[in-house]
């Protein structure tokens, strides 16, 4: 429960947010495309599996086939041209006039009539400019409409001149006393290219054109793995890709998609935040868990997206097993599963087969996370990722045996993918570094530097404090023996038993382990006095954490090792001394809080156990079993445990390890025989 409705109103509002946010970042980045994802050749293998279509779509037509086509169809196409009478009208005008101021002294009587009347002729048949006239030649254009005001006739293209072709002709017809007739300067086009009456006669004409040759329907086979991709196979995928690409640009199917992985994505995400609120409340309260669960889930979907939507490699290289590792070592198992789960789902909506994509992905997942229980050295990553490329491999080997006969239909390449894989697997190491820093968490490795004996704070601890020492070292076996035996994070608790009495170096001569020749300084001071001083070594304790830097769930075996319990040999003794007073309880109260998980419960066992069989005046069989069910029942019995997920089964494993390694602790050795003098 929160402390507030404050608080509750604002965490609510941050995970809504967090949904929010990762529903759409997921979703902006899925692929809305045609989903027709393959590349082939011609005369080359299919290398993909079996293609079925899923939906109706024409078999369109080649390029080449088209152009041919509508070539012999436009061969009797006749394009539009607009004749322009102001040019001719303004070319005749122009003789005229010079004929009246220079012409009349060049040229014979009676030659102005001739001149005029052949150049009103050509104007008459059309001129054409030079490019258009090509154009028509290469077009192997017969006959133009000519658009002369509204009316359109038919014209032979031979029929039409280009200047040169105008002046050639006129000439032809002249005498050679005609000649002197500068007739270039009155010869221009004055038919021009109508584009858009030809392009709209020219859809028309094409309007009855069939594009497609057969149809696809949905269920039909379109080819399968190792197929020759022949020429018609060639055009059906082409039409394929084609259709494909026209469904996804109508504006309707684009909203049905979008709609759709908005609520696919949605699913997921709120699965994910149901099953740890359920059964991981413990991460779904702290929101370092939450963004680093989210944060990994988007990534992986975020790149998932960007290569397939650009074609970018294979999926198959990206290690998607890194995930579950990730999870696996800051959080636990079955999270790592779960995420790595949902994340598989979400990213295999872009894939053209997610069934076998999932299988693979799975499968290696499973591994990843049974390979790395415990990140402790850096060889053991290595291991996993080899484990998991071999897992790949006999997995999609398998699969392969399943659907195909021919061994040549084999797809090889997919085995590079699974080395690429295992290869890039190789980097969770530094990753795992860089999140423990961003995110506050503490992975098995930086518990093993912690627990390496020639830190620092340890060193120090072992020379100012050897007694203690030596307790911590013992109950650091204890507690991790058991946590192996229950499943628990032995690794944890190891290197929280060896932390969780530092705070005695700031007074050690007040703690029996550390003193000697008979000085107990505790004989000066009163009961409270020396209550305060023994409680301090945990607030003292604190203290050393923060100046070292140790991580908060190294902390929390400091303040949780004696939880809320008394200092009892100072509690009882002061009851002894005044049987008719109420007695100070919060004087003798460690200040807690009690164990909140499996370790720290693992540990205030082991601490008040080993700490109490130092006492023990002789080590049997009876007399350590007695004193450990004695110890642990009484902290049951207080309450210790009840804020913390361990159970009766776990208790009772702990107190046979317990029992067992005291035992082999304080075993009896055999005295050694003299040798005798003869």
């Amino acid at each position: 429960m929160y402390p507030n409705k404050k608080f509750a109103y604002r965490d609510l509002l941050y995970k809504a947010l967090l949904f929010i946010g990762t529903v759409f970042i997921i979703v902006y980045f899925l692929p809305r495309d045609s989903k027709f994802n393959f590349q082939f050749d011609l005369e080359k293998p299919w290398k993909y599996g079996q293609l079925i279509a899923t939906f109706d779509f024409p078999i369109y037509k080649s390029e080449e086939t088209v152009r041919h086509e509508q070539d012999s169809i436009l061969a009797d196409f006749q394009p539009y041209y607009q004749l322009d009478p102001s040019v001719a009208r303004r070319a005749i005008q122009q003789l005229r006039d010079d004929y009246n101021t220079r012409l009349a002294r060049m040229l014979p009587a009676g030659a102005m009539s001739t001149i005029e009347r052949r150049l009103a002729d050509a104007y008459a048949a059309g001129i054409l400019s030079s490019n258009d006239a090509e154009q028509l030649h290469r077009d192997s254009t017969r006959s133009i409409m000519l658009v002369d005001d509204k009316l359109a006739s038919a014209r032979p293209s031979n029929q039409l001149y280009t200047v040169k072709e105008a002046y050639q002709h006129i000439l032809d017809g002249l005498a050679p006393s005609l000649r002197q007739c500068p007739l270039n300067e009155y010869l221009e086009p004055n038919l021009t290219y109508d584009k858009e009456r030809t392009e709209t006669a020219r859809r028309e004409y094409l309007a009855n054109y069939s594009w497609a040759t057969g149809v696809v329907v949905a269920g039909q086979k379109i080819v399968d793995r190792g197929e020759i991709v022949t020429r018609d196979t060639y055009n059906i995928l082409e039409s394929l890709r084609r259709a494909s690409l026209e469904r996804s640009a109508a504006p309707g199917q684009k909203h049905l998609l979008l709609t759709g992985q908005v609520l696919y994505v949605s699913i997921f995400i709120l699965c994910i935040m149901l099953y740890l609120e359920l059964f991981r409340h413990d991460y779904y309260r702290k929101r370092s868990s939450l963004v680093l669960f989210f944060a990994l889930i988007v990534v992986c979907s975020t790149v998932t997206s960007l290569m397939v939507a650009h074609s970018l490699f294979s999926v198959y290289m990206l290690p998607y097993a890194m995930l579950p590792i990730i999870i696996r070592v800051f959080l636990d198992s079955r999270t790592a599963f779960m995420a790595h789960t949902a994340t598989i789902l979400l990213c295999s909506i872009c894939l053209q087969y997610p069934h076998e994509f999932i299988l693979l992905q799975m499968t290696a997942g499973l591994v990843a996370i049974f390979s790395l229980r415990e990140l402790s050295q850096r060889s053991q990553l290595f291991q996993a990722a080899v484990l998991v490329m071999l897992t790949y491999t006999f997995t999609y080997f398998a699969y392969e045996l399943t659907t195909e006969t021919d061994w040549s239909r084999m797809n090889w390449g997919m085995y590079t993918n699974f080395i690429i894989n295992g290869v890039l697997l190789l980097f969770a190491y530094p990753f795992l570094f860089l999140i423990e820093k961003a995110f506050g968490f503490t992975s098995d490795v930086t518990l093993v530097e912690l627990s390496n004996i020639n830190t620092p704070l340890l060193r120090r601890m072992s020379e100012t404090v050897p007694g203690t020492f030596q307790h911590s070292m013992q109950v650091a076996n204890l507690a991790a023996a058991a946590a192996n035996r229950i499943g628990a994070k032995s690794q944890l608790v190891r290197t929280g038993a060896l932390y969780h009495d530092i705070g005695k170096m700031e007074n050690p001569v007040f703690f029996t382990e550390n003193q000697s020749g008979g000085i107990n300084p505790h004989q000066r001071l009163d009961y409270e006095q020396s209550a305060r001083v023994v409680i301090g070594h945990v607030t003292g304790g604190m203290k050393l954490a923060e100046k070292y830097n140790l991580p908060t769930v190294i902390k929390d075996f400091i303040t949780t090792h004696h939880g809320r319990g008394l200092t009892k040999y100072f509690y009882i003794s002061w009851c002894n001394d005044h049987p008719d007073a109420v007695p100070p309880k919060e004087s003798f109260m460690y200040p807690g809080p009690n164990p909140f998980t499996r370790e720290q419960a693992i540990l205030m066992m082991a601490d008040s156990v080993e700490a109490a069989s130092r006492s023990l005046p002789e080590y049997t069989e009876e007399a350590i079993g007695n004193l450990v069910d004695k110890i642990i029942d009484s902290q049951v019995n207080d309450g210790f445990f009840r804020e913390c997920p361990i159970t009766f089964q776990d208790i009772a494993t702990v107190k046979s390890v317990f029992k067992e390694k005291l035992k082999t602790m304080y075993h009896t050795r055999i005295s050694y025989p003299e040798l005798k003098k003869s």
